[in-house]
């Protein structure tokens, strides 16, 4: 670390080496927080979690009792440790509160004063933050698995709602109608994700095995299928789990909206090139899905490498995605993981499961001081004016496995 500063000092090294070197660690060294905690309102599983877009420090939650609560994770402790409290929410006693079990809730992406969540009790339901009641409602009759809002989206506000149904739904926050839909899966659709780059582009899961790219100002259908053998294998194509040999319960754009992570009941982990549609070959191994409905994961971009978080049986495993090597899995929870969010500035990774719990985990700030400073020099020999590429040529070409779908 003095070495950085004195390098610095002379001009020889820019700060954001210092700023991407810090990130990385932080990263990649999270472990429970031994001071810090989430209050506990949920009695049954949780299943769904999010940050608000904005701050940054409301934490939304929704449970298998059909509750949905609100914390704040940026709450000034009093004493070394404390509890994020739980500032409000829909109970049982609310009347409009969900009928059965709540599968996702997302924050509206431009403002906390409304978010949106989805249940099997098939309906979609648009929250006043301040009032706690209802400001739109859609009915889709058909148990939902998941929806999802474009967070960057200026021309639509369209949620994309997956269900037992095979249509996607798409439901319009501005006229308040559900007709349109999408055609292409041929079974339940588990797993919706609007990118982070394209407002109009949007990708789905289903437990059919495939996953279709669509851009939805076209009704004639998806752009893509994606294809885990990328055309190599001639019977694939005709093959209706292209995707997965499994369900897909689970899609992350990672930040940039280059790359799509897609988690599979095949017991698989795919990185696939959006521009290209490819699989990118990296080699995850064999990352544990027992899930019959939506996983919930999440990616970090802002570390080199960049990471993966999968909720895998009872913890929480942490993937680089440049190589697909599990660098450590995250322990703690009782029962099974169902959802993870991480927060971008404090590096710290929120988790929910069906102990009801939903834990902290924080960077250790003290481990691997030796390691760190590797990250930094790695940092200055690597930094060039060409952009970040997660999964080079070398992670596509080395780390394939003639065994991955077998």
């Amino acid at each position: 670390m003095l070495s950085f500063l004195a390098e610095r000092c002379r001009g020889t090294k820019h700060s954001s080496v210092l700023s991407v070197a810090e990130v990385t660690r932080r990263t990649y060294s999270l472990e429970l927080s031994k001071n810090k905690d989430v209050q506990r309102i949920h009695m049954s599983s949780v299943n769904s979690l999010d940050l608000d877009p904005v701050d940054y420090r409301y934490l939304l939650s929704g449970g298998g009792d059909g509750v949905i609560a609100i914390y704040d994770v940026l709450t000034k402790p009093v004493v070394k440790e404390f509890t994020c409290p739980y500032l409000c929410g829909i109970g049982r006693s609310n009347e409009s509160v969900h009928k059965r079990s709540v599968e996702t809730v997302q924050w509206y992406p431009h403002d906390t004063g409304m978010f949106v969540s989805s249940s099997m009790d098939g309906k979609v339901k648009v929250w006043d933050t301040n009032a706690l009641i209802p400001a739109e409602e859609f009915v889709i009759n058909q148990a939902i698995y998941s929806h999802h809002i474009s967070p960057i989206a200026t021309q639509h506000c369209l949620i994309a709602v997956g269900s037992m149904s095979s249509k996607i739904k798409l439901c319009d926050l501005k006229t308040g109608s559900s007709t349109h839909i999408l055609k292409g899966h041929k079974d339940a659709i588990l797993s919706v994700q609007w990118s982070n780059k394209e407002e109009f582009l949007l990708a789905s899961g289903s437990r059919d095995g495939k996953i279709l790219l669509w851009d939805v100002r076209h009704a004639s259908g998806c752009l893509k299928t994606l294809d885990r053998h990328n055309g190599e294998k001639r019977e694939s194509i005709s093959s209706v789990k292209t995707a997965h040999n499994g369900d897909v319960s689970g899609l992350c754009f990672t930040d940039e909206g280059l790359f799509l992570l897609s988690f599979g009941t095949d017991d698989r982990l795919r990185l696939w090139d959006i521009a290209s549609g490819k699989n990118t070959l990296v080699n995850f191994g064999s990352v544990v899905n027992e899930s019959g409905k939506s996983v919930k994961i999440a990616c970090s971009t802002t570390s080199n490498p960049s990471a993966a978080f999968i909720p895998t049986v009872n913890d929480v495993d942490v993937y680089d995605l440049q190589n697909g090597e599990m660098v450590y899995d995250l322990k703690g929870h009782y029962h099974k993981v169902n959802c993870c969010v991480f927060h971008p500035h404090l590096q710290e990774l929120y988790s929910g499961g069906n102990d009801s719990n939903i834990l902290v985990w924080e960077p250790d700030l003290g481990r691997h001081p030796d390691k760190y400073e590797e990250e930094v020099e790695q940092q200055q020999q690597t930094t060039t004016n060409s952009p970040r590429v997660l999964a080079g040529p070398n992670a596509t070409a080395d780390a394939w496995s003639s065994d991955e779908d077998d």
